[in-house]
This record gives C-alpha cells, structure tokens and sequence, in this order.
C-alpha cells in the first residue's frame, strides 16, 4: 500500500516539473542585459537619387545564438527600393529581407504611398556583437514646385529593432520594452512575438532627412510650349525629307 502511494506520488511530481519546465519554455523573457545594452544608429550615404541607408546594431553580449535580430524600415512614398536589386545584394550578403507589398519603380512620389521592409540577418552560428546593413534607396520623382524651391525634404525613420528567442512561443512584456508580431523569417510563412527594443532617450536617434531636386513648376508652360513647338518642327523637316527622297 505504501509502495503504491510512493510510486502515485513521484509520478505527480514529475508531471508538475514537466508541466512547469514546458511552461516556461513558453512564457519567457529576454536576458535584461539584452535589453538595455542594445542600440540602433543610422547612416545614410552617396547623393542624389541613389543613397544607401547603413544601419549599425550592437548587441551586448555577443555569441548567443539563440536570440534572433529583425530590422523594420517603415519608409515614406519619397523614396522605393528596387526589389530585383535586393535580391542580388541578399546572394551576396548575410540579410534578407520582406516587402509588406508590392513596389512599382516608375510611379511618381504624390501618386504611391509609403511601404515597410523587415530586415532578417542570416548568420550561422552565433550572433557578433555588431550587426550592420546596407539597404540601397532611391528617390521618386515629385511633383514641381511653384514656390521657387529647388529641392523637396523626404524624412527617413530609424528602423526598429525587434528580438526573439527560438524556444519562446510568448514573451513577456519588460518595460518600457513591448511585445508585438511580426513575421517570423523573411519568407513569411507565419508570424511570431518579438520583444520591440526601445531606445533610451541619450541613445534615440531623430529622423535623417533627404534632400531630393524638383522641378521649377513656373517653368510648365514654357518647357510644354517649347516641346510642342521643337516637336512640329521635326515632324515637318522628316516629312519634307522623305517626301524630297521619295521615302
């Protein structure tokens, strides 16, 4: 009888440790170091139409590999980034990443709408202390301008930085840092909780702004006018000449 009662008794035991084990495989957090160590700063280079947004992520303590990076660019309607040319840079690369939609290269700036790519690291092995991509951007064309000006601002958000644990099915809130979903790999498959990082106030870096040229909009009717009037005098010249030649 008493063996009996022992045997009941271990078997409840182990359940509750097992029980408990796979529950905290499932409700966890990310190491507090993680979270107030990490930072997020952004470069952007060359001129033009044609910038490369640099973004630079450093993590403390480097060599963990169970922790997973995500990058997420929330970017205006000024600017496109050219999907063909990602996919070239991501062969060549450690990063992929994911369009939230689809991306026509040849619409003008005041007939799209702003877009957002995530930004996966793809590395083997344990993650480095710095993590740093280089997304290539360019600038749409805008609208002219009737006021005078030369050049039209295009405001460029840092990105946001999320983190996750592979064996982390839900995970917990740890303040001021929040929770949110997004997809779990660049292929989109399904989505997963990821621990959005944010930043200090002494380490929160403000919106980059572009400058891109636009044209004089008091110059319409004249440029219209001289286009039409060089156009008509082609089409006469060709039309006297193959009517000379017999073309």
């Amino acid at each position: 009888m008493y063996f009996v009662l022992f045997f009941v008794l271990s078997c409840l035991s182990t359940c509750h440790c097992l029980i408990d084990r796979d529950e905290n495989e499932k409700h966890c957090g990310l190491p507090k170091q993680w979270l107030e160590s990490t930072s997020v700063s952004v470069e952007i280079g060359q001129k033009g139409f044609h910038r490369e947004v640099a973004t630079t992520v450093e993590l403390s303590p480097a060599g963990v590999s169970e922790v997973r990076v995500l990058l997420i660019h929330r970017w205006p309607r000024g600017v496109f980034v050219d999907p063909y040319q990602l996919t070239f840079l991501s062969n060549q690369s450690d990063w992929l990443v994911l369009l939230d939609s689809a991306i026509d290269l040849e619409v003008p700036a005041h007939k799209t709408s702003g877009f957002v790519t995530y930004v996966y690291p793809t590395l083997d092995g344990p993650i480095p202390r710095v993590l740093k991509v280089a997304i290539p951007i360019h600038g749409r064309y805008h609208e002219p301008s009737f006021a005078g000006n030369s050049f039209t601002s295009v405001n460029i958000e840092p990105p946001e930085l999320l983190l996750r644990i592979n064996k982390c099915v839900l995970l917990n809130n740890v303040e001021p840092h929040i929770v949110v979903d997004a997809p779990c790999t660049a292929e989109n498959s399904s989505t997963c909780s990821w621990v959005k990082i944010q930043q200090q106030q002494k380490q929160e870096q403000g919106p980059m702004s572009l400058q891109l040229p636009v044209g004089d909009g008091s110059l319409v009717t004249a440029v219209c006018c001289g286009t039409l009037i060089v156009t008509m005098i082609c089409c006469v010249a060709l039309s006297r000449y193959m009517w000379k030649h017999q073309i």
